[in-house]
Order: C-alpha cells, then sequence, then structure tokens
C-alpha cells in the first residue's frame, strides 16, 4: 500500500468519524465531564465529602466515555432510533469492562477507608463557634520582687478561667496566651493568630500588704480601648478572688455577654480564703504543665500542702486527682492503687462544689484511664454543659471517642479543644493522635512538630513522631533518634522506653531491646514492657519466658491483644483450645454473644486471634462472624501507623483459606510501606498465618522487608550521634 493510498483511507475513516459525529459527541462529553467535575470538586468541599467521591466520578465518567463514542457511531448521523442488537452487545460488554474496573479498584483498596477520609474532612463541629471571643495575655509583674511572678501568674490564670465560666464567650486557654508573654506582636497580631476579636491586657503589683491590679479591655481589630479599671485592695485569697469576680462581670457587662444566674454565681464563688493555700496550688499548677516526672511529683508536694493548708480548697484536690493517674502513666507507680486515690479526691471536690466542672472532668478521665468509656463520656459531657470553654474536657472527650470507635466525633471535640488552646502542646499531641487513627500522616506529623516546637521538653511529642515516622512512613533512621530524645528527657519514664524498645525490636537488635525493656524492674506495672520482653523471647524460643512476660503483661492490662495471642498460641500447642476459649471470654465477653458479636475498633485483633480457635474447634460459622466483624472494622481505618490494621486483612483471608487473596494483601502491606509493629513475630510465629508462611512468596516478602531494615539499620549506625533532628514545622 502506497503512502498516497494511506493518507486517503485515514482521510476516509476521520471523515467517516465526523460524518457520525463521533468527534464532536467526544469533544462535548469530555467538556461536559470536565464541567461536572469540577461541580463534584466543589461540593465535595463545601459538603466535606471524602475526596474518593471525585475518585469514583472521575472513573465513572471515563467508563461512559467509549459507551457515548458507540451511540454517536450508531445514532450520530441517522437520528433517534432504538438500539440494535449489535449495539447492545457492545455497550453490555463496555459496561462489565467498566464494572470489572471498578471492582479492580475497589479490591485494590480505593474505597478502603473511605469512613476514614470522611473523618478526615469532617469540620470541627457541627457548627462554627459564632461566641464574642477574648484572650487574657500574661500579665505584668509590676513588683520590685522577682518572686512575686507566679504570684502575678496566679492572679492572670484565676481571672481567665472565671471568664471561662461565661458561656456567651470563647475564652482562649492560658497554655496559648503564655506564647505571647513579652511579645513584640501588635495586639491586632496577636487577636489573628489566636482567632479572638477582643484582648485583655493587665499587670500586678504587690507592696506589703496590698495588691494592684490593673486591666484594660482591647478591641484587637482596631487596638481601640473599650474598658479599663484599676481594683487596690489589702492583700487576702478573699479581695483577691473579689478582684476576679468584678473583673469577670465588668468584662461581661462591656461585651454585652449574656451573664446567667447560675455564671455570676460561679464567678462569685470564693475557692478558698487561705493565701497561702492559693499560692501553693499555683505552684501545683505550674509544675503540672511541665508534663514530665520530676515536675508531676513536686505538683503533688505544692497540691498535698494546699489541701493540708484548706481542706476545704475544692480545686486543690481535683488538680491532685489529675496528676496521679499521670505520675502513674510517667514513673510506672500502681495504676490501681493511684485511680481509687484520685477517685476519693474528686468526691470530696464535688462534695464541696456539685458545681465544679473541673472536677468533672477529671472524673471522667479516671473513667477513661480505667477504660470505663461510657461513663467517661457521660461525666465530661456534664463537665462541658458547665463550662463550654474548658479546654481539657475537650480534650479527654476527644480521647474517650476515639476509644469508643466514633473517630468523627472524636476529631471535632479536638478540633474544638484546639480552638480553645490553639497553642496548647498536650492538644496538639492528642489532636496528632486522632489525626494518625484516621490516616491523616502528614497533619498528624504537623501537629507533632509544632508541639514540639511549642513545648520542647515535652516527651510524649517526641515518641509520638517517633511511632509516625517509624511506622507510617517507614522512616526508622528518623525515627530512633526522636525515641532516644524521648528518653533523655524522662528517663525514668516506661511509657519512654517501650517505643524505643520497639523500634529496636523492629530492627532486629534485641540487645538493644533487652538493656531497655529489663528497666521493668524499675516499673512494677509496665504491660508494654513485659510485651516487649515476651516478643524476645519468642524470638529465642524461649516459650516459657515469653508466657511469663505475657501472663505479668494481662495483670496489668487485661485487654492487650499480643500477650493474649502469645498465650493462646502456648494453650494450642498444648492441646488445651478450652484454656484459650476461657481467656478470651474473660478478656472479651462482647465477643460471645452468640449470632451478633461485638466487634469494635478495640477488640478486633483479639476477635481475629479468637477465630482460630473457635476454627479449631470446629465452630467454623462463630468464627466467621468474628472475621466478618473485622472486615468490616478496618475498613474504616488505615493500615499503616500504631493504630492502623497492620496485616489483619492478610490473617482474615488466611483463615477463611484463601490463600491468593491473602499472599496479594501481603504485598499490597510490604509495598503500601509496612514495617510492623513487631513485624518478626508474624513472619515467625503467628499461627494466623500458618496458611501462607510456607509459600515462596511469603518468604520473599519477609525477605523484602528485611532487606529494607538492615539498610535502615546500617543507615542508622552511620548516623553521627551528634546529628540534629529536623524538627521544622513541615506547614503540611
Amino acid at each position: 500500500m502506497t503512502d498516497t493510498e494511506i493518507q486517503r483511507g485515514n482521510r476516509t475513516v476521520w471523515s467517516r468519524l465526523r460524518r457520525r459525529k463521533v468527534v464532536q459527541w467526544g469533544f462535548a462529553y469530555v467538556a461536559a465531564s470536565w464541567a461536572l467535575l469540577q461541580g463534584i470538586g466543589f461540593l465535595a468541599d463545601a459538603f466535606y465529602w471524602p475526596d474518593v467521591t471525585k475518585q469514583i466520578a472521575t472513573l465513572v465518567l471515563l467508563i461512559g466515555l467509549p459507551m457515548s463514542l458507540v451511540l454517536a457511531w450508531y445514532h450520530g448521523d441517522r437520528g433517534q432510533q432504538r438500539v440494535t442488537r449489535s449495539e447492545l452487545v457492545v455497550l453490555t460488554l463496555l459496561l462489565l469492562s467498566g464494572c470489572g474496573l471498578l471492582w479492580l479498584y475497589a479490591q485494590r483498596g480505593i474505597f478502603d477507608g473511605v469512613e476514614a477520609e470522611r473523618v478526615q474532612r469532617a469540620p470541627a463541629s457541627t457548627a462554627a463557634d459564632s461566641r464574642l471571643s477574648i484572650a487574657v495575655l500574661p500579665f505584668d509583674n509590676r513588683s520590685r520582687e522577682a518572686d512575686d511572678a507566679f504570684f502575678v501568674d496566679g492572679i492572670h490564670d484565676d481571672i481567665l478561667t472565671q471568664l471561662t465560666k461565661v458561656g456567651s464567650l470563647k475564652v482562649i486557654a492560658r497554655t496559648s496566651v503564655e506564647q505571647f508573654r513579652d511579645s513584640r506582636l501588635t495586639t491586632r497580631e496577636i487577636g489573628e493568630r489566636l482567632g479572638v476579636s477582643k484582648i485583655l491586657e493587665g499587670g500586678v503589683q504587690r507592696a506589703g500588704d496590698r495588691v494592684r491590679v490593673s486591666v484594660q479591655l482591647i478591641d484587637a481589630a482596631t487596638d481601640s480601648h473599650i474598658w479599663a479599671d484599676n481594683y487596690d485592695r489589702k492583700l487576702s485569697a478573699g479581695n483577691i478572688f473579689a478582684i476576679q469576680s468584678e473583673v469577670a462581670a465588668a468584662i461581661a457587662v462591656a461585651l454585652k455577654a449574656t451573664l446567667t444566674a447560675s455564671e455570676r454565681a460561679r464567678i462569685e464563688t470564693i475557692p478558698t480564703r487561705n493565701l497561702q493555700a492559693w499560692q501553693a496550688y499555683q505552684l501545683g499548677r505550674q509544675h503540672l504543665a511541665k508534663r514530665n516526672s520530676a515536675d508531676l511529683a513536686r505538683a503533688e508536694q505544692f497540691l498535698r500542702a494546699a489541701i493540708e493548708l484548706d481542706p476545704a480548697f475544692a480545686l486543690a484536690y481535683v488538680s491532685l486527682a489529675e496528676i496521679l493517674p499521670l505520675e502513674a502513666q510517667y514513673s510506672g507507680a500502681s495504676k490501681e492503687t493511684t485511680f481509687v486515690d484520685a477517685e476519693q479526691l474528686i468526691s470530696k471536690a464535688l462534695e464541696l462544689d456539685p458545681a465544679l466542672a473541673e472536677a468533672w472532668a477529671s472524673s471522667g478521665l479516671i473513667a477513661l484511664y480505667r477504660e470505663q468509656y461510657e461513663r467517661a463520656e457521660s461525666v465530661l459531657r456534664r463537665a462541658i454543659e458547665l463550662n463550654p470553654n474548658y479546654a481539657p474536657a475537650r480534650q479527654w472527650y476527644g480521647s474517650t471517642l476515639v476509644s469508643l470507635g466514633r473517630l468523627e466525633e472524636a476529631l471535632a471535640q479536638l478540633q474544638r479543644a484546639a480552638e480553645l488552646d490553639p497553642l496548647s502542646a498536650v492538644i496538639k499531641v492528642n489532636l496528632g493522635g486522632t489525626l494518625t487513627d484516621v490516616g491523616r500522616f502528614r497533619a498528624a506529623e504537623a501537629a507533632y512538630r509544632s508541639a514540639i516546637l511549642l513545648e520542647g521538653s515535652m516527651p510524649s511529642a517526641y515518641w509520638l513522631l517517633a511511632n509516625l515516622n517509624a511506622y507510617a512512613f517507614a522512616r526508622f533512621v528518623e525515627a530512633v533518634p526522636l525515641a532516644e530524645k524521648a528518653m533523655q528527657l524522662d528517663p525514668g519514664s516506661p511509657l519512654a522506653s517501650f517505643p524505643l524498645a520497639r523500634l529496636y525490636f523492629d530492627l532486629d537488635v534485641d540487645s538493644k531491646v533487652l538493656e531497655l525493656a529489663n528497666g521493668a524492674e524499675r516499673w512494677p506495672d509496665a504491660p508494654f514492657i513485659e510485651l516487649q520482653l515476651a516478643l524476645v523471647d519468642l524470638m529465642r524460643r524461649d516459650v516459657i519466658g515469653a508466657v511469663g512476660h505475657a501472663e505479668r503483661a494481662l495483670e496489668q492490662k487485661a485487654q492487650l491483644h499480643l500477650p493474649l495471642a502469645i498465650l493462646r498460641n502456648a494453650d494450642m500447642q498444648k492441646g488445651r483450645e478450652e484454656a484459650a476459649l476461657a481467656r478470651y471470654k474473660q478478656a472479651h465477653p462482647e465477643l460471645f454473644v452468640q449470632k451478633s458479636p461485638s466487634v469494635n475498633l478495640a477488640n478486633y485483633r483479639a476477635a481475629i486471634d479468637l477465630a482460630l480457635v473457635l476454627r479449631e474447634r470446629g465452630e467454623s460459622e462463630a468464627a466467621n462472624l468474628l472475621l466478618d466483624g473485622a472486615a468490616r472494622v478496618i475498613r474504616t481505618i488505615p493500615r499503616l501507623g500504631v493504630a492502623g490494621y497492620w496485616i489483619s486483612d492478610v490473617m482474615i483471608h488466611a483463615l477463611r483459606d484463601q490463600k491468593t487473596e491473602a499472599l496479594a494483601a501481603l504485598r499490597d502491606a510490604e509495598k503500601d510501606g509496612w514495617r510492623g509493629p513487631f513485624w518478626r513475630y508474624y513472619r515467625d510465629i503467628e499461627p494466623n498465618l500458618a496458611l501462607i508462611r510456607n509459600e515462596a512468596e511469603f518468604k520473599e516478602i519477609f525477605a523484602d522487608i528485611e532487606r529494607d531494615m538492615a539498610h535502615q539499620r546500617a543507615l542508622l549506625a552511620e548516623r553521627p550521634k551528634d546529628a540534629p533532628l529536623e524538627l521544622a514545622d513541615t506547614g503540611t
């Protein structure tokens, strides 16, 4: 065929396409599709639809393109006609192909985590906070004595607290306003950063037995004064609180804010008339804010002194109750003892002041620590009703909702807490944890980095960022130095030791794990350290030692899934399925409800492990119900991260004898960057994976992971010991 004939043929084809209006229909379809996608994008942003909505719409429109071209070919130049048999066959094939494409994407996880993405994009709250907003900047110390600084900060903190009791005002928490102490920023710039329209400035002067408090209310946008006053009184606790009450009431009047009778009564309440007790309380609160084991111990001393000086000081009981569980976390002290003590303190505080929001909030925190989530929710809601500006109540309520698996609501509460306390490192850390839970890893990383920049001595921010680097981004080289920094900041805490021990376990450096984990002798109540020791024993094939450590871990935290699994494995190897079953029934009775076991975010791993026991007993139907429930749960959370589902989908497939699907899911996990936690346990021991453990592909996948970890281990060894941590805010 000559070039001329080819050109003529090409022109003929082009002419036929134009004559049948295939070209015109194609351009029109593409233009209309583009416009439709823009509209869908706008609606998705406006109504917080998940990003997958746009992906699905794009796929559907792509599938529709060849179908529209087929219709044009048959009808473009002949007007409206019935669909012919041949045309119907072509359209059916195209439709089936499109459905197959959507199914393929679904299998590869495009729809996994739709719920999680919906959570990520959810608005901070169901309605914007339209209340009048105010920030109380740190007061100036106008005394000659530097020792009066804590006294000035105490008055500032109390005035701020009084304002939070006015429900029609949105009051920024102390943690955030503290960032603007001695700031050179303009009032307008501070207002913009804190998201407020009004700013209260002030100063305190103490001279002998007199105290003078000067305050001025400023419009942040115009820098104009709205109201100002001076309060000159004899120094006494009663007069200090009287000044604070008068300031709060005057500001409410100046801003035309509604002040209800109950709010006025709470504002006028005098917490203590003992000046020394008040001073001890303020010192205790200031040490509590530093959140490390040494300062927590100092805070406890001051607060016990405050209570001794004034046994009717309800707020001191509440703050002491808040400290005790934190000390248990940071120091490894007995949790049960501290919980009982804390509950008694809160009961005393509520007996003294039944409307004390801080007491209700602390009661909710204890319930959260005890894993009594329904009670925690009820009590924390009461605290928020009494004081909607109390950021810690929002924070703890968010953590409670995470534990209940209600991630969307949790994120909303933590976002609201962040609005009330936008520069709080503690709240940013909690917000980062929830962002991690829903798979927004970049946003979580930014939250953790921001927390470190705000409070560089907070150990939890470092180890949580380390966890994120390792288990969401597979960056162990960056994770280990961060976890080491957490250890340096708080060497007395098992919470700081465990993340570093886990990293070394996954890097296959068991000598380092033992060096860290053997500190368990100092921490009688450290279940995660016991778990780490159990895993090292398993790698050494010391089953007896592993069982001992697993039992001790469960004595402290009865629902930890890996210690349960380790004991399950030991029981099943000895043919004691009944013993394994009884242990799971004690830990998770909700999984044994006939025909309708309750599988949720808190127990889905245990449900998968229990399914193996039921299969071995021939109870396939009950096992499948548990696996179905676990499969539903993991669709709502990401694979990666400490709280991800890891390779739970692989185990579900394996327990259903779906070898091909299990291996495919394992390969997907490896490609996604899954590197644990505890990948060595899953490779060598986990009986849920027995179906595929001897498959060549299984071994190849874990060999790839092992090579990557060896490479990262080598890079870590080459890293200079004095290399700085890269902690600049990424802005992501």
